[in-house]
């Protein structure tokens, strides 16, 4: 079992996300920016997944978006392609 969820971030990546978290124009980017500076703030992820955010999440999918994040940015905050229902006819 791993340790607690550590996210050290620079100051300019700490506003990247406090923008995102304040402007973006999809909920679940302020979202997922939201939770990501709430671990960043020292709270853990099962926390933030239970307590710190508007819904509950399961804490496995706000330690996806850690671990996303950590890989690869802010790109890692979008939704991935071919995710949700798929169209019925075309």
């Amino acid at each position: 079992m791993g340790g607690p969820l550590k996210l050290n971030l620079t100051s300019e990546q700490r506003e990247e996300l406090e923008y995102i978290r304040d402007n973006a124009e999809k909920p679940y980017k302020r979202e997922r920016a939201s939770a990501l500076l709430q671990i960043d703030d020292g709270n853990s992820g099962r926390e933030v997944a239970l307590h710190g955010l508007l819904r509950v999440r399961k804490p496995d999918t706000v330690y996806s978006w850690f671990h996303r994040y950590k890989e690869e940015g802010l790109e890692g905050l979008e939704i991935r392609e071919g995710r949700g229902r798929k169209p019925s006819c075309l």
